[in-house]
């Protein structure tokens, strides 16, 4: 489980984030949403250790996250960025590789190897697996560093936005993949633009506007018109098809 405790955080000396309190549960897929510049990947950025809080506090199963040695911390949490920059020379394969690197320390072993190709397969990749990196469309590029996350099998999952570039077949697939994570026990919390799809996978919704957390809770307490309407600064429409909720916009 994660938890912030009166978490703020500042970029280029500007306030971000201010006085967040959160519990991200263990087992629980948490999707968080907002409008542009709410602060969704700078909360994702601070959970991953890599802003510091100007003020406040992570913890990670009740330890402070800034006491956790980093090769222990990459043992337990793994985090996908929107600004992912790899080397356009690797293959599909060394990229995946990369996420065993705290196990495997370079060596890749039977395990580490077996957990690559799982990974690949299941982000549909087994074709571009000796493909160079840029060689591939943007949707496989992500679906490659998604995979490169899911082969570092840690109990924390961060996911910045997962969906960019992604069709309609492959958005589904990787959605249902972020819930079978949280169905295996792991704490998995995803930035997200498209409501219909948080309202449809997530368990929990946080709702940021402004850098502070304007709703939090389950999609039915969360994906309201009222809630949205004032979250987006526009008129929202939430619709039941399916026995699921779809929002619109007029």
């Amino acid at each position: 489980m994660i938890e912030t405790r009166a978490l703020s955080v500042h970029l280029t000396g500007k306030p971000v984030l201010h006085d967040v309190s959160l519990s991200l549960p263990r087992g629980k897929l948490t999707a968080l949403v907002g409008p542009n510049g709410a602060g969704k990947s700078t909360l994702l950025t601070a959970l991953g250790r890599l802003i510091a809080p100007a003020s406040g506090e992570i913890l990670l199963d009740c330890v402070p996250l800034n006491t956790i040695p980093a090769p222990e911390l990459a043992l337990r949490l793994s985090i996908l960025r929107q600004e992912g920059a790899v080397g356009p020379r690797l293959t599909v394969r060394d990229l995946v590789s990369f996420g065993r690197y705290p196990h495997s320390h370079g060596r890749l072993g039977v395990t580490d190897r077996a957990e690559v190709e799982r990974a690949i397969d299941r982000l549909d990749l087994a074709a571009f697996s000796d493909r160079y990196l840029d060689t591939l469309s943007g949707g496989q590029k992500q679906r490659a560093q998604i995979a490169m996350v899911l082969a570092q099998q840690t109990d924390v999952i961060l996911l910045d936005e997962p969906l960019n570039n992604l069709d309609l077949a492959h958005a589904r697939r990787v959605m249902r993949i972020a819930r079978q994570e949280a169905e295996a026990g792991r704490t998995v919390v995803v930035v997200l633009h498209d409501l219909t799809v948080a309202a449809a996978y997530a368990d929990h919704l946080v709702a940021l506007k402004a850098g502070r957390v304007a709703a939090s809770g389950r999609p039915d307490q969360v994906v309201t018109e009222p809630v949205l309407s004032d979250l987006f600064d526009t008129e929202v429409t939430v619709a039941e098809v399916g026995g699921r909720r779809v929002v619109l916009t007029l």
